[in-house]
């Protein structure tokens, strides 16, 4: 996905958003903002990659302000919240319908529900506090894009790219399906702390790794999947894949720079220039394949 204009005062509300998570220093997060402005304006153009814009401009937040990981306590809230409502959830997908191919649909429509709750999206309110009556009404409407039936006989050998904390334990419903019917799963996170993204330190906090047949992180901290910084192991696990599932915008925005097929994106439509890419508009809920 290549940047949009409006792009650039999101990640500038990021970085502010950024900025007073990780400190009360009023002259730091003036700091930061300008480090930001100054980043856009030697780095941004028109028709570039957005997330090679995104990628340096939360680098140089994190390296003004010091903080590897200014959103600690917003991902420690997301996983207490999944953690909290997962039984929950479970029984929305495990609904004791023996039909493997209707549980897909639900375990995927609810890991895109997942999707939802972001910190740090531009005019997103993240309702923590009415995460299970607000995931009833989605999961009632249903995928608004649905491909789902396009994925059932791909999931031999599945490369599943994570994107949040918390909701990657709603993904564990999707992993334990998929297994289910006879697939392999390769997880893959963050390399390193960015955003609220899921890194080793989640899969190793809630075992993640019993879950699917293998671990992979992206090699670094940069947005979504920037194969430059990627270990030659996730490359070739990328292309052998049966089907790549990709979660969340940020992936959205690397992996559809790339030619990797078959690729099914799921994820809430937050955002406009995503929306417009993708072809859903704002707030949809999307699963769909590109073949």
């Amino acid at each position: 996905m290549k940047v949009h204009p409006r792009c650039t005062y999101c990640l500038l509300s990021r970085i502010h958003l950024e900025a007073e998570l990780s400190t009360n220093d009023e002259e730091l997060t003036h700091k930061a903002i300008r480090g930001g402005i100054e980043v856009l304006s030697s780095t941004y153009k028109p028709g570039m990659p957005a997330a090679a814009l995104s990628t340096v401009m939360h680098r140089k937040a994190y390296e003004i302000l010091n903080d590897n990981d200014p959103y600690r306590e917003k991902k420690e809230l997301s996983s207490r919240t999944a953690e909290r409502f997962l039984p929950v959830i479970r029984s929305h997908v495990f609904n004791g319908d023996c039909d493997d191919a209707a549980t897909f649909k639900r375990a995927v429509l609810a890991a895109v529900i997942g999707n939802y709750f972001d910190y740090g999206v531009m005019g997103l309110d993240v309702p923590i506090d009415i995460f299970d009556r607000t995931f009833t009404e989605h999961f009632k409407r249903g995928l608004d894009i649905d491909d789902t039936g396009k994925m059932l006989g791909r999931l031999d050998n599945v490369v599943y790219l994570a994107d949040n904390c918390g909701e990657i334990l709603i993904d564990t419903l999707v992993f334990e399906v998929i297994r289910k019917m006879g697939g392999k799963i390769t997880l893959v996170v963050r390399g390193a702390p960015i955003l609220n993204d899921a890194t080793m330190e989640d899969v190793e906090r809630f075992e993640l790794a019993q879950k699917v047949d293998h671990v992979l992180t992206t090699g670094s901290n940069a947005i979504g999947v920037c194969l430059e910084e990627a270990p030659a192991e996730l490359k070739e696990a990328l292309a052998n894949a049966s089907l790549i599932i990709s979660k969340g915008m940020a992936n959205y925005e690397t992996m559809s720079e790339e030619s990797y097929r078959p690729i099914a994106y799921l994820l809430k439509v937050k955002c406009d220039p995503v929306g417009e890419d993708i072809g859903a508009p704002l707030g949809c809920s999307v699963a769909r394949i590109f073949e």
